[in-house]
C-alpha cells in the first residue's frame, strides 16, 4: 500500500529513542523528510544520522523553544505535514506525593506544549489541505494506572482536545487521532520491570497475547495514521496492547 508520505515533512518529538524513534524510521521507509527532537543535541544527531532524519535539540517543559523550532524544521526542511506528538511518561510514585511543580510539568509536557505546537502547525496544514497529528498516549487512559497518576490526570484532556479539534478540522483534511500503548518493549518498560527478563515474564502472564509489544507494531500503528489512506480516521483513539485493556 502506498501509504502517500514521499516528500511530506513530518516532525517526532521525543525521537531519538523508543517509540519516537521507531515512528521516525517507519516516516522514513515511506519518504518522509523526518525532524526528530530530543534534550540533548548530540542524542538527536546521532540517531538522526543512523536512521536518515535530522535532529534538534528540544525540551517539551520549555514553551519558549516551540517557536524556535519549528522555525528551524521549516527551514531546513519545509512546512510540516505530520506532527508526531510523542513525550516521555512524567514519573511515577504515590498518587499524592507529586509535588505541585511535578503536576505543573506534566501539563506543561502532556498539554500546554502539544497545544501549543498544534495552534503554529494547523493554520499552514489547511491551506495545503494536508495534516496529521498522532498523539502517543498510555493505555491508562482507558485504564487508569495507580502509580502513573500524572498520566491519568493529564493524557485524557489530550484525548478530550483531538476530538474537538477533528470535528473543527475534518473538513480540511487536517487528522488527530491517538495511539495508546500498552506493554512495549522500550528502555522504560524494561527499567520499570527490572529487566528485559521480568518485562516478559509479566507480560506472558498478563498480556493476553502472552508477549511484550515490539517498537515496530506500535509504530505501524502510527505510521498508518499519518498516511493519506487514513484521511477519513480522525478523533479516534487506537489500542495497541495485545488485548490487555478490558474496557470498551
Amino acid at each position: 500500500m502506498d501509504l502517500g508520505l514521499d516528500g511530506k515533512v513530518a516532525l517526532v518529538t521525543g525521537g531519538s529513542k523508543g517509540i519516537g524513534r521507531g515512528i521516525a524510521e517507519g516516516l522514513v521507509a515511506e519518504g518522509a523528510k523526518v525532524a526528530i527532537t530530543s534534550r540533548d543535541q548530540a542524542r538527536a544527531d546521532e540517531t538522526a544520522s543512523a536512521i536518515g532524519a535530522r535532529g534538534y535539540a528540544f525540551d517539551s517543559d520549555d514553551l519558549d523553544a516551540i517557536e524556535r523550532l519549528l522555525d528551524a524544521v521549516t527551514a531546513d526542511l519545509g512546512p510540516i505535514d505530520v506532527y508526531i506528538a510523542n513525550t516521555g511518561g512524567p514519573p511515577a510514585g504515590d498518587p499524592l506525593e507529586f509535588t505541585r511543580e511535578q503536576w505543573a510539568a506534566a501539563q506543561r509536557t502532556l498539554l500546554v506544549s502539544p497545544t501549543e505546537i498544534i495552534q503554529r502547525l494547523v493554520p499552514g496544514m489547511r491551506e495545503r489541505g494536508f495534516g496529521r497529528v498522532v498523539a502517543i498516549g498510555s493505555m491508562a487512559v482507558r485504564e487508569p494506572i495507580d502509580a502513573l497518576q500524572l498520566s491519568n490526570a493529564h493524557r485524557p484532556g489530550l484525548v478530550a482536545a483531538f476530538k474537538v479539534l477533528a470535528r473543527q478540522y475534518a473538513a480540511d483534511g487536517v487528522t488527530f487521532n491517538t495511539v495508546h500503548p500498552g506493554q512495549i518493549a522500550t528502555d522504560r518498560m524494561i527499567d520499570t520491570a527490572g529487566s528485559i527478563e521480568e518485562a516478559e515474564k509479566r507480560a506472558k502472564e498478563n498480556v493476553p497475547a502472552g508477549r511484550l509489544g515490539t517498537v515496530e507494531e506500535l509504530a505501524a500503528a502510527a505510521v498508518f495514521l499519518a498516511s493519506q489512506p487514513a484521511g477519513y480516521i480522525t478523533g479516534t483513539t487506537l489500542l495497541v496492547d495485545g488485548g490487555l485493556t478490558r474496557s470498551t
